[in-house]
């Protein structure tokens, strides 16, 4: 009768190495039979994937932007140049109706008349600076003549709007129309082209809200 077999036996067998006095590099592959405790034998993921692993799951994307659901509660003041006045009102016009339509209430709204819009950029600086507002529309109509100062006037509203963003830290909404001749502007303010003062004053919403809620 034959006996039992024994059960087999795990056999070791010695680590091949390089010498000492080997120049290969630390990133050399050191061939081995024996039992080896490494990630791919073991089914364990070195700490340093493991890290990159969690990094990659925890560091979803986060998208923040305005509201233009409601906007009550948010303060708006608007800053209105009395050249080309036949246009400046409708788009004034478009803006406080939009604005309406969004709840903000007519006591948060300001109207500031200034003579043209070269001047909208300072006043408007001043009242980011106040504190009482979350947005600043700055309309205006620039329409070209018979000289370059259309460029003088369209240019220094342009950056006199920036310049009052970034120096007061509340978005200054840059709603001043620059136009070859009135045709143009009385389309785009209320025309067949739309009312740039009411997408002027979605913006405004848009960037009041993003600040009010998020960048604070």
């Amino acid at each position: 009768m034959k006996s039992l077999a024994s059960p087999p036996c795990l056999r070791l067998t010695p680590t091949t190495r390089p010498h000492l006095h080997s120049r290969q590099s630390s990133s050399t592959v050191i061939k081995s039979n024996s039992l080896s405790f490494s990630s791919s034998a073991s089914g364990f993921a070195s700490p340093l994937a493991v890290e990159k692993e969690l990094r990659l799951e925890t560091s979803a994307v986060r998208h923040v932007t305005g509201s233009l659901i409601r906007g009550e509660g948010l303060r708006f003041a608007i800053v209105v140049a009395r050249f080309n006045e036949v246009v400046t009102k409708l788009l004034l016009e478009g803006a406080i109706e939009t604005f309406k339509k969004y709840s903000v209430r007519e006591e948060d709204i300001q109207v500031i008349w200034v003579p043209g819009s070269f001047e909208i950029g300072v006043v408007a600086q001043n009242l980011g600076k106040s504190g009482k507002f979350n947005a600043v529309l700055c309309v205006g109509a620039v329409i070209r003549g018979d000289t370059t100062h259309y460029d003088a006037v369209a240019n220094s509203a342009a950056s006199g709007v920036l310049s009052a963003g970034i120096n007061s830290g509340v978005p200054c909404i840059f709603g001043v129309l620059t136009c070859e001749d009135m045709d143009q502007a009385l389309n785009r303010s209320g025309g067949k082209a739309g009312n740039k003062g009411a997408e002027t004053a979605l913006t405004a919403l848009e960037m009041a809200s993003l600040f009010e809620h998020h960048l604070k």
